[in-house]
């Protein structure tokens, strides 16, 4: 009969054009990278609705946000990060973006930049294992999240106000009040990261994947609020800068992050 006939047909033709359009599908990289969004900025802790509560003198009421650091910061300890063949040294200070050539696996799998969790000082965990929680001094660790390929630039000198030096290797990021209310209750702001800059040095991208770069270690930034006024709701966002990091009203996490305070003195 003609009509399995045409069916069969139907089917060969529709297998024929998936087996091509997969000839075409790197498992190393997207097809369309170009439609790719701009990398979220996230912080650790996570916290319900971005809210930070507690009170300095219970230990139970910030024991999650303190175990949550911990974990996250795990695989950023010395010992993670031993094996010659998967990480390597990129400097102590920032540099620009370090090639490992096409993405592709001819040359197997690509090594890792080493990130030092020392370098996170008074938020590092090596030192105060509160992280600064026990003071009502709360440190967030925060990363940019990551995006295949993606290479983000550096903003033009001079092109943001907020910040006072520029480093033409780093991207770099601002914590600041939400609200003008929030000013006078913020207070002093410190920032750690390699070499003591305030952002994410350039070396560590672009990323290269899972399959390639199964242990990459995305470069951190953590900033301690040392001053915040107690026992009133305090309004932050951080922001990260660049020519090709953007922000979006409908995604409140691209490009940057809002997180509200609430310390209780007792």
């Amino acid at each position: 009969d003609a009509l399995p006939i045409f069916y069969g047909c139907l089917a060969g033709i529709f297998i024929g054009t998936i087996q091509v359009m997969l000839l075409t599908i790197s498992e190393f990289e997207p097809k369309y990278q170009d439609r790719v969004a701009p990398p979220g900025l996230t912080q650790v802790p996570t916290a319900l609705k971005t809210e930070v509560t507690f009170t300095v003198s219970d230990p139970k009421s910030y024991e999650l946000y303190i175990k949550s650091i911990a974990k996250f910061l795990n695989k950023y300890n010395d010992s993670e990060q031993t094996d010659q063949m998967v990480f390597e040294d990129c400097s102590t200070k920032p540099e620009t973006y370090t090639d490992r050539k096409e993405v592709n696996g001819a040359q197997g799998q690509k090594k890792s930049c080493r990130f030092k969790r020392e370098w996170l000082g008074n938020c590092s965990g090596l030192l105060d294992p509160t992280y600064g929680y026990s003071e009502g001094k709360p440190c967030v660790i925060i990363k940019l999240n990551r995006v295949l390929g993606f290479k983000p630039r550096p903003p033009v000198n001079g092109s943001v106000e907020v910040l006072t030096s520029y480093d033409p290797n780093i991207i770099p990021v601002h914590c600041a009040a939400k609200k003008e209310e929030d000013v006078k209750n913020i207070g002093s702001v410190k920032y750690y990261g390699m070499g003591g800059v305030a952002g994410f040095p350039l070396q560590y991208y672009p990323y290269y994947g899972k399959l390639l770069q199964p242990k990459y270690l995305q470069p951190l930034l953590a900033v301690q609020f040392t001053n915040l006024t107690f026992n009133t709701e305090v309004r932050i966002e951080c922001k990260a800068y660049g020519e090709n990091i953007d922000y979006n009203d409908k995604d409140r996490f691209q490009g940057r992050f809002d997180v509200k305070f609430d310390i209780k003195s007792s």
